[in-house]
């Protein structure tokens, strides 16, 4: 008897199912996830701001094919480039993400639930422009902020307990996903539309996270998450040209993702979506540093004016850190590029020891150079401490937890400065704030003349007036 897999329709998987009834029926109102949608946008948009300044992001911006210029296309911040959708997203992912510092989701799966802000507004400003041209109206930045809330909330919850990362690929595929299901609804997609699109997100499968780790790491990163959302922004218009979808991508035997990718385990939602994870998401407040790493940078930090004066006395430093830090970014031997530097948590701690902060530039090949980085590099230990790892995973904690300690060739040493939640963390955020919108200004004033952007911190400062703008006039407000 041969063996063969049945042909007969299957009922659309529940995870596709559950997507598409979120995505084109759920209501969100007022409260803490749009307040912090409007912190998000803002913050991500300084992060993209900064990115500009550096050359090896702002070659990678324009269009595919050098000249072109599309008319009523999407305007991509800070830049004078006005592009198809798709190229759009990829434009604007980029410079969110470029210099890791936007925010972050911490959970089985990690990632940077705002990087699908690049399809999100990319689109909107394309498609607001067509409709008004047409005679329509065009989408509001509320309509944004609360698509950004369910992009976030798709992401932040398949992190929850599904690990793409386990079998060897990048949390960038969840961004895919997130964005290709937001940005169909958001262009008008019916709820089948939606669950088409979705499945197309899910096979494409996933890019591998090798350029991450050693001894790949480069800067495929820092625009990987750019690729995501710009690929979204294709298949929700593929799908709404009438391309047909594949109902169960996950559950078909053999050839679906779950005996493909995961191995034959089932992809899970941890929770009902909502507006859990804008509510709980990780700012980036001081310094950009992988988010595994922020509280061992801060704890180095408060422990600089111990060590300034005695680098070279230093006989070793320990670091006391979470499972998935020592998996991540725990690393010896040669750092090639900034990628890898911020990738690094020894890296990271020896600037904060040394310098007493951190920002992009440290990560710079001229700032690499300093011997006393490597040197220190070559004297720390990194351990788990499994109570650190659990309170990671732990849904009523979500700690980032880091402590040092640094030992003298005299035999003295500091005492151990543990911090268990980094500034950024929803525990944190009011002390966070007013650092928040320090740093939103000044990655503003690296682009902007001061009243500039004093005109573009007063976008965020009234919440209502802000959700009732039309995008393409919040667009053309960050042109220069």
């Amino acid at each position: 008897m041969s063996a063969f897999i049945s042909n007969e329709k299957r009922p659309p998987d529940p995870v596709l199912v559950a997507i598409a009834d979120y995505v084109s029926g759920y209501r969100i109102g007022e409260g803490e996830a749009v307040e912090t949608a409007a912190l998000c946008l803002a913050d991500s948009l300084g992060c993209a701001m900064l990115a500009l300044n550096f050359p090896e992001c702002a070659r990678m911006l324009g269009p595919v094919v050098p000249g072109i210029k599309v008319n009523r296309g999407a305007r991509v911040p800070g830049t004078d480039f006005e592009l198809d959708p798709v190229a759009g997203a990829f434009n604007l992912g980029t410079l969110i993400r470029w210099l890791d510092f936007n925010d972050t989701w911490l959970a089985q799966e990690w990632g940077h639930p705002s990087d699908n802000l690049g399809g999100i507004l990319a689109v909107a400003d394309w498609h607001s422009r067509t409709r008004a041209a047409a005679g329509g109206k065009p989408h509001t930045m509320g309509e944004v902020l609360h698509a950004m809330i369910k992009a976030h909330e798709i992401q932040g919850v398949i992190a929850l307990e599904n690990s793409f990362n386990r079998v060897g690929l990048d949390h960038v595929l969840s961004v895919r996903v997130a964005s290709a299901a937001v940005l169909s609804g958001f262009l008008g997609g019916t709820r089948d539309q939606i669950m088409d699109t979705a499945s197309h997100a899910f096979a494409d499968g996933g890019a591998l996270r090798t350029y991450r780790h050693a001894p790949n790491t480069g800067s495929r990163k820092s625009w990987a998450a750019g690729d995501a959302t710009s690929r979204a922004a294709w298949l929700a218009l593929m799908v709404l040209r009438g391309e047909m979808g594949y109902p169960a991508v996950l559950s078909a035997p053999q050839w679906g993702f779950q005996d493909v990718i995961l191995k034959g385990k089932p992809l899970r939602l941890a929770r009902e979506l909502g507006t859990y994870v804008m509510e709980n998401v990780l700012f980036k407040v001081s310094f950009p540093a992988e988010f595994h790493a922020q509280t061992a940078v801060e704890a180095a930090i408060l422990l600089h004016p111990q060590v300034a004066g005695r680098i070279d006395a230093i006989a070793r430093v320990e670091i006391t850190t979470q499972e998935p830090a020592l998996r991540i970014i725990d690393k010896a031997g040669p750092l090639h590029n900034p990628a890898d530097r911020d990738h690094c948590i020894q890296y990271m701690a020896a600037i904060g020891l040394i310098h007493g902060h951190l920002n992009a530039d440290h990560y710079s090949d001229a700032a690499a150079r300093d011997p006393r980085i490597d040197a220190l590099r070559t004297k720390m230990i990194a351990r788990e401490d499994k109570a650190y790892s659990r309170d990671y995973l732990d849904p009523d904690k979500r700690s980032i937890a880091n402590a040092l300690q640094v030992f003298f060739a005299d035999g003295t040493a500091t005492e151990k400065v543990a911090v268990e939640y980094p500034l950024g963390h929803k525990r944190r955020r009011r002390e966070s704030l007013p650092h928040l919108l320090a740093k939103l200004e000044g990655n503003l004033a690296t682009r902007f003349h001061p009243e500039r952007v004093k005109a573009l911190l007063d976008l965020f400062s009234g919440r209502k007036q802000l959700m009732a703008m039309p995008v393409p006039v919040f667009m053309e407000a960050f042109l220069p």
